[in-house]
């Protein structure tokens, strides 16, 4: 761990360049990210400029260069080829390109997915099922997870479902954080001859990671959750050698079939943000990019479950495994209602969290940090949780 993970003077100078409005304290940071003041000032330009200069610059310029430019900046931060990436809205619009078009499937073939996948992921591939005449296999996981026990789960399904041929796998999972071991899991698939498709919506900015170490050759990203980006950019990722596995999104004819960007609908983007996307890239790499960011927020994550984690009936379910975890986390109050506790955490603490549902575990209380938290406040939710679980039901 990067020894300023714990230097607080160092963070909170740093949460001193993004604003933040009055009120409770905000440890639900995994559902969007802030822009810094520099990113917010400079993306207010940029729709200022658009608005007054509309199709002129965007035909005369933008579409003519400049967009291949910052492009080639995002490639450039997961180290692949500009030709491999195309810009989305976000993860999910990402994601439903690549399962809707993914063009390897015949009837009576298989697709997988877990309980630890995003809701619109599962939906789509369900979606499949009703249009593609393909069966769809939903694991379980058992909790708490350990790295054999999600492999084997992995393993076993290809070895049960021999019709098997493309399943989801979630990186950090939305409901508890738990990262999951992908390059381990996706060499299994491949063994199996089972295509990857990976959300890696939470990874992006948190954690350090190569697509190619990891056997990936589709995945979707956002850039406004740990990358710093104005809300409505995300991009996808096919690998080039795979390109023709994925067809043209809905017959799309902007830009060639051999063209990475026909994967995903074409439409007027968010010009003012993907123009401030260099901006948000140099603000990333200066902060130390993922390893730095990743370093600080396991390291308040750290903070608290250390000191809850042995409580009467308090239920962490990430567990502390450090090939399994990041900075988000996610507990449970034992025998209780969650979301009343999450309300009590408002309530009584000034503490603002958010409840996740879906998975085989039941409903958790997540608890994301983010770049604008402090120590201090992790301590104050420690405390809460402490007098919450001795209090009467």
């Amino acid at each position: 761990m990067p020894s300023n993970a714990q230097n607080e003077a160092h963070w909170q100078a740093i949460a001193q360049r993004y604003d933040c409005e009055p009120g409770p304290i905000n440890l639900e940071n995994g559902y969007f990210g802030r822009m810094s003041r520099a990113v917010q000032a400079q993306y207010l330009e940029h729709v200022a400029f658009i608005n007054r200069s509309n199709a002129v610059y965007v035909r005369q310029r933008f579409e003519q260069g400049e967009n291949i430019e910052i492009r080639r900046q995002l490639a450039a931060l997961i180290e692949v080829e500009p030709e491999s990436v195309a810009f989305t809205r976000n993860a999910t619009e990402a994601l439903q390109s690549l399962i809707r078009n993914y063009n390897r499937l015949q009837p009576g073939d298989q697709v997988l997915i877990s309980d630890l996948e995003y809701d619109t992921v599962k939906g789509a591939m369900r979606w499949l099922a009703a249009h593609r005449g393909v069966e769809v296999i939903e694991l379980s996981h058992t909790h708490p997870a350990s790295f054999d026990s999600l492999l084997q789960t992995y393993r076993d399904a290809f070895a049960q479902c021999p019709r098997l041929k493309l399943m989801a796998l979630t990186h950090v999972t939305h409901r508890t954080g738990l990262v999951m071991p992908v390059a381990a899991i996706a060499q299994a698939a491949r063994t199996h001859g089972v295509d990857v498709i990976l959300d890696g919506a939470h990874a992006l900015g948190q954690i350090d990671f190569n697509l190619a170490d990891l056997g990936i050759q589709f995945a979707g990203f956002n850039l406004h959750k740990w990358i710093g980006a104005p809300l409505t950019l995300g991009f996808l990722y096919i690998a080039p050698e795979r390109l023709a596995d994925i067809d043209p999104d809905m017959g799309e004819l902007h830009y060639p079939i051999t063209d990475v960007r026909a994967r995903t609908s074409y439409s007027t983007p968010n010009f003012p943000a993907l123009m401030t996307l260099p901006l948000v890239l140099d603000e990333h790499r200066a902060l130390g990019g993922a390893a730095a960011k990743g370093a600080r927020v396991n390291y308040l994550r750290d903070t608290w479950v250390s000191q809850v984690r042995s409580l009467p009936g308090i239920e962490v379910l990430t567990p502390d495994d450090p090939r399994l975890y990041c900075g988000i986390s996610a507990f449970k109050f034992g025998g209780r209602d969650q979301q009343a506790m999450a309300d009590r955490l408002l309530k009584d603490y000034n503490l603002f969290t958010t409840t996740r549902v879906g998975a085989s575990f039941g409903t958790c209380i997540r608890i994301t940090p983010g770049l604008v938290t402090s120590v201090a406040d992790i301590h104050h939710l420690v405390t809460a949780i402490g007098e919450l679980h001795r209090s009467p039901l």
